[in-house]
């Protein structure tokens, strides 16, 4: 898997990461304190680039039972994750800017509350590292990535609430689960020799 790919499904992971910093943004609109925003994206970041090295140890466990089917358990987990992140974008898209009002009414720095909200946006990466052990991805080189720009994406979305709101929130979901699925299915072409790239 190549750099470009890697990024892509960076980007793709980090959008659920990212509305939820919008969402923190929304809330600390008066007042944006650097502390705040750099713990939420050191937060979301850390646990996107520790879940697929925790989902990369559990593939290597099954790698000598699956490695015939891998390319489809690939193609079926980002599709569906793809898909997941689709509907969940176009379900929300009529009412964003509501939807944002009503969960994020006073803001507070609540690490408890965070670190929730950082485990339930990273389950996508525990099974892409999954994915990553059945194609001999390097492992801390795509963590790392995955957690930096995760990182970087979730101060911009920290940012982005504090001045426009939730507008943009679905559309990011929505270019997240293209991304992923469009990956799926380039990885399961490629195995099955219909494309090369």
């Amino acid at each position: 898997m190549g750099l470009f790919e890697l990024i892509s499904i960076a980007v793709a992971l980090a959008m659920d990461a990212f509305a939820v910093s919008i969402c923190q943004g929304l809330q600390m609109r008066c007042i944006v304190r650097a502390r705040h925003v750099l713990i939420i994206a050191a937060l979301f970041g850390g646990f996107q680039a520790l879940m697929p090295a925790i989902g990369f140890l559990l593939g290597k466990q099954f790698e000598q039972y699956i490695t015939s089917v891998d390319h489809w358990i690939a193609f079926v987990l980002l599709a569906f994750l793809g898909g997941k992140m689709i509907l969940d974008s176009l379900r929300d898209s009529d009412d964003d800017k509501e939807q944002s009002d009503r969960e994020c009414t006073i803001y507070s720095l609540n690490i408890r509350r965070l670190l929730v909200m950082a485990v339930a946006t990273s389950i996508d990466a525990l099974a892409i590292g999954i994915t990553f052990a059945f194609l001999g991805v390097q492992i801390a080189k795509a963590s790392t990535l995955i957690g930096l720009v995760t990182f970087a994406i979730c101060i911009a979305g920290v940012l982005i609430g504090t001045r426009f709101g939730a507008r943009y929130r679905s559309k990011a979901t929505l270019a997240g689960g293209v991304v992923l699925v469009l990956i799926g299915a380039k990885i399961l072409l490629e195995h099955l020799n219909i494309i090369s790239f």
